[in-house]
């Protein structure tokens, strides 16, 4: 009797654990799952991370040199590179540019603010029709360069955003 019910035991756990194991799935089908569920042919227009981060500085070549000897950064003439991988795209590699800028420099402007913030976009076209439709303030026309396309607008507190599809 005490056999029978340890018969009983494992044929009811293996057929347990086989229901269970039909309804998962391996590691290889859930990354394909995944991958096919992230759109890469997505072109919708819109902000796809940030780009950079601007600021004012009295002095910048001081506050670079501070930001490197102090918290290891390398530095150059523009400021510093961080890169980074897409996560939908682990081959891509992305950059985020830090810079500070003389006080009062008139790369801000208008703005009166302290700082600026690039955001990476897609559609860079569609997103300044976009904005453009929704009343959004332009300040100047896309520029095209090697390493990108580039607009300058205001948000809604006055700050001047740089938007770049690299």
């Amino acid at each position: 009797m005490k056999r029978l019910l340890i018969i009983i035991s494992l044929v009811t756990l293996l057929a347990s654990c086989d229901s269970k194991t039909k309804g998962t799935k391996n590691m290889e089908e859930q990354k394909n799952e995944t991958t096919n569920t992230v759109s890469t042919n997505d072109i919708s227009p819109k902000v796809t991370g940030i780009g950079g981060i601007f600021f004012f500085s009295d002095n910048p070549e001081k506050t670079k040199e501070w930001y490197r000897k102090n918290l290891g950064l390398e530095t150059n003439e523009y400021g510093s590179s961080f890169e980074f991988r897409n996560v939908n795209k682990p081959e891509e590699i992305n950059t985020l540019q830090w810079s500070p800028f003389k006080k009062g420099d008139e790369y801000f402007s208008p703005s009166k603010k302290d700082f600026m913030i690039n955001y990476r976009v897609q559609n860079i076209e569609g997103l300044v029709n976009k904005l453009k439709e929704n009343g959004v303030t332009i300040l100047d026309s896309i520029a095209t360069y090697d390493y990108g396309k580039f607009v300058h607008i205001m948000d809604a507190e006055g700050n001047k955003i740089e938007l770049w599809e690299p």
